[in-house]
């Protein structure tokens, strides 16, 4: 068994040197075959380096060869701009000789022309001096002569151009005006005014006069107390007058007055009885003349308030005019005129509706009854544009728009037609005295006649103050005097009349 033993140990031990060995040749296999390898890849290494540096090297060639053809293109280039630097030093020098040549030139000619205007200077003195001798006046003189005369020229150039342009627009003004005011008042046929302002009662007898009167005067008194009019009870025959500010309480009395003369009984208590019935019978005449008269001027939705003071105007009279239809005649005509102007119709037609409403109230408010109506008719909620229109009607105020121009137009178409109007003698004659003045007022005038019942004025002038320029702004002076300073109806013709006579005898 020990033998066993020994045997297994040196096989043991003859296997671990036969594995020592074999490892022996293998690990001097591998180390042959990895020298091989690292002697392959030296080799390798060494032949790419070579390779890496012939192309490093012909790139350094390439690279060196385009730097020296670029730097010899540049050196080209440098010496090109050089030559073109040169050329231009050289032309600028040249240029410079030119003009310094020339400065030379012209400050030799500014000499010479400097001295040519000294002598030109003294040639000019010499000869004014000379003509001063001649014409035996300063240069100062002379030319204040002859601005003198070059104003005068230009003011009678002036004045001719003046002329032409008014006449031309004149023209062309009244030819559109009498179209237009022609076609108004053709479709306005307005009938004639012919009430009058006059309130008399008739009576039976003039038994009925002491019957008014009553016992100790208490029937008139009651009467008088009741309407508040003043009853004149005279030596006229068969008649009493009535006189009362308030045209609408001296309706109210000749209404009452009527009904007890034709009734007979008269006393306080049946005068009071009457009074209070007149009045309503008033109330609702002025309520249906105030709508009548809205309704046949198309104009809509006034208040029942102005309808009545509307209303009120039938009973006022204007030289003899009733203020209700002048109204009416206003509208038609103001609306006629604006639809010629492309102006509001609306407006125009409720201004002149509206435009003297102020003179139903003007007994109670002072003021302008422009104003007043304008007042009214702002207070009931009228528009701005027609409040305006009625307060300028009568130019008193600051502006005056295209229809408060309209309404004034109308109103005084209304009020110069023929026989709209009656004037009082007194005031015809003040009005074309007060027109001759205007016009005597102008130095040349010698004398001045008012015709035509004041729409022409004839201006006589002496010739020897005025000649026929200044007969020219003497018209348009006189004119604009009368516009500013006169109130007329319609227009003025102004004509100035220039006559020069000459007498001589034969013998």
């Amino acid at each position: 068994m020990l033998e066993g033993v020994l045997v297994a140990i040196v096989a043991l031990a003859l296997g671990g040197v036969g594995g020592y060995f074999g490892r022996q040749v293998i690990i001097g296999r591998r180390v042959r075959a990895a020298q091989r390898d690292a002697a392959r890849i030296l080799s390798e290494a060494t032949t790419k380096q070579k390779e890496i540096l012939l192309e490093a090297k012909e790139e350094a060639i390439k690279m060196r060869a385009s730097a020296e053809a670029e730097s010899r293109e540049r050196r080209s280039e440098a010496q090109r701009q050089e030559r073109r630097i040169s050329q231009k030093e050289e032309s600028l020098e040249r240029k410079v000789d030119g003009v310094e040549r020339r400065e030379r030139a012209l400050v030799a000619k500014e000499k010479e022309i400097e001295a040519t205007r000294v002598k030109v200077e003294e040639l000019k003195q010499r000869e004014i001096q000379q003509l001063e001798l001649i014409a035996c006046m300063s240069s100062s003189e002379a030319k204040e002569m002859l601005l003198k005369a070059i104003e005068v020229e230009v003011r009678q150039d002036a004045a001719r151009r003046i002329l032409e342009i008014q006449a031309q627009m004149k023209d062309e003004a009244d030819a559109k005006a009498r179209e237009i005011l022609a076609a108004a008042i053709q479709r306005c046929a307005s009938d004639v005014v012919s009430e009058t302002t006059v309130s008399v009662v008739p009576l039976p007898n003039d038994e009925m006069k002491g019957r008014l009167i009553g016992r100790e005067g208490r029937n008139i008194r009651a009467l008088e107390s009741a309407t508040g009019v003043d009853l004149i009870i005279d030596d006229t025959p068969e008649t009493v007058t009535l006189s009362a500010f308030d045209p609408v309480r001296r309706e109210v009395a000749r209404i009452a007055l009527t009904k007890l003369i034709l009734d007979g009984r008269i006393h306080p208590a049946r005068i009071e009885e009457v009074v209070q019935k007149s009045q309503a019978e008033v109330e609702a005449a002025i309520r249906t003349e105030g709508e009548q008269a809205a309704y046949k001027a198309g104009v809509q939705g006034l208040p029942m308030e102005l309808l009545k003071i509307l209303g009120r105007l039938k009973y006022r009279f204007s030289y003899g005019q009733n203020v209700l239809q002048h109204s009416l005649e206003v509208s038609y005509l103001a609306s006629m005129i604006a639809a010629e102007l492309d102006a509001n119709v609306d407006v125009a037609k409720q201004a002149g509706l509206l435009h003297d409403i102020g003179k139903a109230v003007d007994h109670e408010v002072e003021g302008p009854h422009a104003l007043i109506g304008a007042d009214i008719a702002k207070r009931l909620s009228r528009s701005q544009t027609v409040v305006r229109a009625i307060a300028e009607h009568h130019g008193e105020s600051d502006s005056i728009s295209i229809e408060g121009l309209i309404v004034s137009a109308a109103d005084a178409i209304s009020g110069a037609r023929p026989g709209a109007r009656r004037e009082s003698l007194e005031h015809y004659l003040k009005r074309l005295e007060a027109l001759e003045n205007v016009a005597n007022s102008f130095e040349g005038v010698e004398k001045t006649f008012a015709i035509q019942a004041g729409r022409e004025v004839r201006i006589f002038v002496k010739p020897n103050e005025v000649d026929d320029l200044a007969a020219i702004r003497l018209a348009r002076d006189v004119a604009k005097k009368i516009e500013e300073t006169l109130d007329y109806p319609g227009q003025i013709k102004v004509t100035v009349l220039r006559e020069t006579r000459v007498v001589d005898y034969a013998k």
